[in-house]
């Protein structure tokens, strides 16, 4: 199946580079290019396409007014923000908007195309790494986002709230039975549980849910 994208970025050099890089990929196709949040909103009700490849700063309407828009449309189009992480201060708001996941401008451009193909999967793509590097970072601001106090989540288990735990400090399902000494299939089934009982779309919205309800505690 081949994955149709929409890349949206201000910078021409940017879209051109990854529509060149996945050219020489059957998989993937590049239908359209947008250098506003508002052109990437009206190319995916024009276009219908499987994935956005959306940056954060762009003039009049940004990435994350546009991810808002899409992924609250009747668009199935997912959306995989596009950011530089160590001057950008949105990438959480992004998430919160809707985005699948994102990659970082100076990943390797494989790694990038990788994750396209991730989310358009339906999965999310946030590597462990890069979700304690997010979370550490927007713990450290000032007043991030509301944080209730510590508590059992309403409707799941201990052994869920454990694993909910541990997504929000970014760990994956491998690392999760290794902490709690279950199989990786336990894991996933897991989170597989909380996924529904949550009404999270993904495991990006587990990490927000765990973050947000005081289950991640970060240093300041």
């Amino acid at each position: 199946m081949t994955v149709r994208v929409v890349l949206a970025d201000d910078q021409p050099l940017v879209r051109s580079g990854l529509r060149v890089l996945m050219a020489d990929h059957s998989d993937l196709e590049v239908v359209g290019e947008a250098a506003t949040g508002a052109e990437a909103v009206r190319l995916v009700g024009d276009l219908d396409p499987d994935v956005v490849v959306m940056d954060i700063r762009m003039p009049g309407m940004d990435g994350i007014e546009a991810t808002r828009l899409i992924t609250s449309g009747p668009a199935a189009t997912r959306v995989l923000v596009l950011t530089t992480f160590d001057e950008d201060e949105h990438v959480y708001g992004a998430l919160r908007a809707g985005a699948s996941g994102f990659v970082v401008k100076d990943m390797a451009l494989d790694d990038i195309l990788a994750a396209i193909r991730v989310v358009a999967a339906g999965d999310a793509l946030i590597a462990p790494g890069v979700t304690r590097r997010l979370l550490a970072d927007f713990a450290g601001r000032p007043a991030p986002v509301p944080v209730h106090s510590p508590g059992p989540v309403e409707g799941i288990t201990e052994r869920e709230r454990e694993v909910l735990t541990l997504v929000g400090r970014g760990r994956s399902n491998a690392e999760i039975a290794e902490d709690l000494y279950i199989t990786v299939a336990t894991a996933k089934s897991h989170v597989s549980r909380l996924l529904t009982k949550l009404g999270a779309r993904d495991r990006v919205q587990l990490v927000i849910t765990a973050y947000e309800t005081g289950l991640v505690t970060l240093p300041r």
